[in-house]
């Protein structure tokens, strides 16, 4: 959801990025090169946060402690939405992440605990497609990136230990097939890139207006 956080940042909002885990260790990556990775790609995105939970990379489940560690930090930064990864994927670490965030949502509204900050409940949790299946997902709904792709690009490239280095070089690379990708959302609401996005409870809508 890179295009979608720049156009949230030319809007004037302010997002934050939670990295649940370093990513490593990974092929042709290592901590100090990915911490470099993510200031590349914070700086793309004009981020306004961005902090890392600590947690291990391969490993990721929802414990309680994990989930106690995650209300925390909702609690104390206080976020009005949370974005998470589309809930059916074959990524395990993926699969895991959904059902730790929704349970920290819950969780971090209680009261009478020894966790920090005041009790909080995010409004909504809403789910981007990182879907590592091949599956014809329907989206709920489509952004149009258009003006923002040359910036989710950039950010994408900014990991070059995971999205280039010992790719093939030939097209169509990784990042050709992304850019199709979001070419194709695009298509779909007849413009030229798009990011696709679900909910699991319904959307409320002002004015028939706010829909094209």
């Amino acid at each position: 959801m890179g295009g979608t956080i720049a156009k949230m940042h030319d809007e004037g909002w302010r997002i934050g990025v939670l990295d649940l885990t370093t990513g490593e260790p990974t092929p042709h990556g290592s901590e100090t090169i990915r911490r470099q990775e993510t200031d590349l790609a914070t700086a793309a995105l004009g981020l306004t946060w961005r902090g890392n939970a600590g947690l291990i990379n391969r490993s990721l489940e929802p414990t309680l402690e994990a989930r106690k560690l995650l209300a925390s930090y909702f609690r104390m930064l206080r976020p009005r939405w949370l974005f998470a990864p589309y809930w059916s994927d074959a990524h395990p670490d993926h699969v895991a992440a959904t059902q730790l965030i929704e349970a920290a949502r819950f969780w971090s509204k209680l009261s009478k605990t020894d966790m920090p900050g005041e009790r909080y409940h995010p409004e909504r949790i809403y789910y981007y497609f990182c879907i590592h299946l091949r599956l014809a997902v329907q989206p709920d709904w489509i952004v149009d990136i258009s003006d923002q792709w040359s910036r989710k690009k950039s950010s994408i490239e900014a990991y070059a230990s995971q999205f280039v280095a010992g790719r093939p070089t030939e097209p169509p690379t990784l990042i050709d097939r992304l850019r199709d990708d979001a070419a194709y959302w695009g298509r779909l609401i007849d413009r030229h890139y798009g990011e696709p996005f679900a909910t699991k409870e319904p959307l409320a809508i002002r004015s028939l207006r706010d829909l094209f």
